[in-house]
């Protein structure tokens, strides 16, 4: 079974191809030309569904129909400020925001709080668009985002993210480890029982 990834993000393509290795991944430049998706959804839920929605119906249109589409929305929430930034997490701080400038805006934010440590969570909801429906499963890592960054692994705001349980933030965890505990993990771990099921129908 073949599975499109519906993301130009490549730190997340190799994630997902770390963690599902038993498929055969395709990024979404290796199928189709790239095009700009407008995310419009008010949840992690209905973004992740309309990115893979549009990927599907993309392939479908060229008649390209043994592949499933699968996508990822994710993002950090702090309860001290309303759930921000939630699903806005990739364009915190603009709209051209890159990983850096959002993890100085949200710096800044507990800054002005006099916050160094505050609980955060991760979401991650994982969408797959086949022949045969949509599905949607939900992963989410809680802990403690701090007011600096430390370590050099991972991408977003695994630098100031602390997980429940360790002292270390996710970017001074070893990939390995990441794989195990990240909220886009356990998200795919539960899918992982969904595309089994429609492995069988492909």
């Amino acid at each position: 079974m073949k599975i499109i990834l519906a993301t130009h993000n490549m730190d997340k393509v190799k994630e997902i191809k770390d963690f599902l290795k038993t498929y055969e991944i395709y990024a979404l430049n290796e199928i189709l030309t790239p095009f700009e998706i407008e995310e419009t959804g008010k949840t992690f839920k209905e973004n992740a569904l309309i990115k893979s929605k549009a990927i599907f119906n993309a392939l479908d249109k060229k008649q390209i129909n043994d592949f499933i589409t699968l996508s990822d929305d994710s993002g950090i929430s702090l309860p001290i400020l309303g759930g921000k930034p939630g699903i806005h997490s990739a364009r915190f701080s603009s709209i051209n925001a890159t990983d850096q400038s959002n993890r100085t805006k949200l710096i800044n934010e507990l800054n002005a709080l006099n916050l160094s440590k505050t609980p955060a969570f991760y979401t991650a909801c994982i969408a797959i668009s086949s022949k045969f429906g949509d599905y949607t499963t939900h992963g989410f890592m809680h802990g403690f985002a701090i007011n600096e960054e430390r370590g050099n692994n991972g991408f977003g705001y695994d630098f100031m993210f602390i997980p429940n349980g360790f002292d270390k933030t996710v970017g001074e965890i070893d990939k390995e480890t990441k794989l195990k505990i990240s909220h886009r993990s356990r998200g795919l771990e539960l899918m992982k029982h969904i595309l089994k099921v429609l492995e069988k129908r492909y």
